[in-house]
């Protein structure tokens, strides 16, 4: 029998999948969204950071769906959400700037989301 951490850990690796999996496949659907939110002072074509994230993304996704890769899916995971927090405040930044009032309510609730999926993460590291 199973105990219940694992079947935990299993469940929030599957959401931080598919949360991570739609993320990545928005990158390459909707791109001009993306391309937004890169910090002008980061070198070469915000596109080509597009695609790289949505590509990170959908590569973090499958290991986290993969039991052999989970553990280093969920490290993987806790970097990403903190390698995309600077993104996640310009957004809310420039969003104060001539956004309707729901746009810019949204990209500021989304920072403190940050923490939880990181330490989600972060759990599915540690327990496999």
């Amino acid at each position: 029998m199973k105990s219940q951490p694992q079947r935990t850990g299993r469940s929030t690796a599957r959401a931080l999948a598919v949360l991570l999996g739609g993320a990545g496949a928005s990158h390459f659907l909707m791109p001009k969204i993306y391309d937004a939110m890169i910090p002008a002072r980061l070198p070469g074509s915000p596109r080509v950071w597009t695609y790289g994230s949505g590509a990170a993304e959908l590569g973090v996704a499958a290991a986290l769906a993969l039991p052999p890769t989970r553990r280093i899916g969920g490290l993987a995971a806790a970097g990403l959400f903190v390698a995309v927090l600077p993104g996640n405040a310009q957004m809310a930044v420039d969003a104060q700037r001539g956004s309707c009032r729901a746009v810019q309510l949204g990209t500021l609730l989304r920072l403190p989301m940050q923490l939880p999926l990181i330490l989600a993460a972060w759990r599915v590291y540690r327990r496999g």
